[in-house]
C-alpha cells in the first residue's frame, strides 16, 4: 500500500477511482488530509469517503442481523448449519431446482441477499461463484418436468429440496429451509416463513438454485428457438404465452399447468399452483 505521502501526491480523480470506485481500504489519515486539501474536488471526495463508511456499517449490520438464526443455533452447538431453498415454482416450463449449502461461522458476504431482491443478473451469478468457493459444502437438486406433473409442483418443489440436502458432502447438524419441511429428513430442521430474506444460509441456497435453474434455461434457449427462455426463464410473462399460444407446448413445458394445458386443448387439472403446507409453530415463531 502506498504511503499517505504517496497518496497525496495523486489527483482527485485518481484517488476517486482507487477508495470510491475499487472500494480500497482507506488508510489512516487521508480523510483528514483531504478535507484540509484545497484542491478542486477534495472536500466533495473525503464526503463521498463518509458516506462510504456509513454504508459499510449499515450493510454490516444488515449481515449481521441475517444470521440470527445461525448465531442462535451455533450458539446451542450446532456447528454446521445448511439452508436449503428452490428456484422454479411458477414458471410454466423447466425443472424445479433447489440449492443447499453450509457456510463457514460467522460468514459475511457483501450483497447476501434473497435472490429475488438481487435484480442484477450478472451480480447473482458472482455472488453464487463466491458463496461455492466460500461454502464448506454446497449441492443441487432438481425435479424434472415430467415428476411436476407426476407429483404436482408442491411435492416436486419438496423433492428438489430433499435432493439438494442430500447431494452434500457433509451432514449437518441442523436445516434453515425457507418455509417449509424437507421430507424424510433425518436431521433437525426449521421452516422459517420468508427465510431466504431473514436467513443468510437460507439467501445463499436461493442464489446457488436460482443461478442453477437460470443457467440451465440458458441451455434451453439454445435448444428451443423462438420462445425466449433466455430472457423469461420459462415464466409466464406475456413474451412467453404468446410463444407458447404462437408456437405450441415443448416437451419442457409443465402438462399439468392450466395455460400450457390450454394451448394443448386438455382440461385443467391444477386449479392451484402450490399446495398450502400445514402450519407448523416452528414457522410461526420464526416469522414473528
Amino acid at each position: 500500500m502506498p504511503t499517505l505521502e504517496d497518496l497525496l501526491k495523486k489527483s482527485i480523480p485518481e484517488l476517486r477511482e482507487i477508495f470510491i470506485e475499487r472500494q480500497r481500504r482507506v488508510p489512516k489519515g487521508l480523510l483528514e488530509a483531504l478535507e484540509t486539501d484545497d484542491r478542486n474536488g477534495a472536500h466533495q471526495l473525503a464526503k463521498q469517503i463518509r458516506k462510504r463508511y456509513r454504508s459499510n456499517r449499515s450493510e454490516g449490520q444488515r449481515l449481521h442481523n441475517l444470521l440470527r438464526f445461525e448465531i442462535e443455533l451455533w450458539g446451542q452447538g450446532y456447528a454446521l448449519v445448511a439452508g436449503v431453498d428452490e428456484a422454479g415454482m411458477a414458471p410454466l416450463a423447466g425443472p424445479v431446482v433447489a440449492g443447499a449449502v453450509i457456510l463457514p461461522t460467522n460468514y459475511k458476504l457483501r450483497g447476501l441477499n434473497d435472490s429475488k431482491k438481487i435484480l442484477d443478473q450478472e451480480r447473482r451469478e458472482e455472488l453464487a461463484v463466491q458463496i461455492k468457493a466460500d461454502a464448506i459444502c454446497w449441492a443441487v437438486g432438481f425435479a424434472e418436468v415430467e415428476e411436476i406433473d407426476r407429483i404436482n409442483i408442491y411435492h416436486a418443489g419438496l423433492l428438489a429440496m430433499q435432493r439438494a440436502f442430500q447431494g452434500l458432502s457433509c451432514i449437518p447438524d441442523f436445516v434453515l429451509v425457507d418455509a417449509r419441511r424437507i421430507p424424510q429428513c433425518a436431521v433437525p430442521q426449521r421452516g422459517i416463513i420468508r427465510g431466504d430474506a431473514l436467513s443468510a444460509t437460507i439467501a445463499a441456497a436461493s442464489i446457488i438454485a436460482k443461478t442453477t435453474r437460470d443457467a440451465h434455461m440458458l441451455e434451453m434457449d439454445a435448444t428451443y428457438a423462438g420462445y425466449g427462455f433466455a430472457s423469461h426463464k420459462g415464466y409466464p410473462t406475456p413474451e412467453h404465452c404468446r410463444a407458447l399460444k404462437e408456437l405450441g407446448a415443448l416437451p419442457i413445458h409443465r402438462r399439468s399447468f392450466g395455460r400450457v394445458r390450454e394451448v394443448l386443448g386438455l382440461d385443467p387439472i391444477q386449479t392451484e399452483l402450490f399446495e398450502e403446507p400445514a402450519p407448523a409453530a416452528d414457522a410461526a415463531v420464526a416469522s414473528a
